[in-house]
């Protein structure tokens, strides 16, 4: 069992954690490069907010929007 472990151990330390390993190399040099995936994640999900909130804009003034407080038995 203990191999077990040790070769789940292997598999996350040796191998997949490669590119973050070098991406703590790298924030020593510079700390916008280090950071890229950060910013791609937060641009991301800056457009999908932005998009969602622009979708909810568009449903209210269709007045697609179904607001029935008595949709779930316990609300009533």
């Amino acid at each position: 069992m203990k191999s077990f472990f040790e070769g789940i151990q292997y598999l996350f330390v040796n191998i997949l954690f490669k590119p973050l390993d070098f991406f703590r190399e790298l924030e020593l040099k510079n700390w916008w490069a280090a950071n890229t995936l950060n910013w791609i994640f937060m641009i991301i999900c800056a457009v999908a907010i932005v998009y969602w909130i622009k979708q909810l804009k568009l449903h209210k003034a269709n007045n697609d929007e179904f607001q029935d407080t008595t949709a779930h038995s316990f609300l009533e």
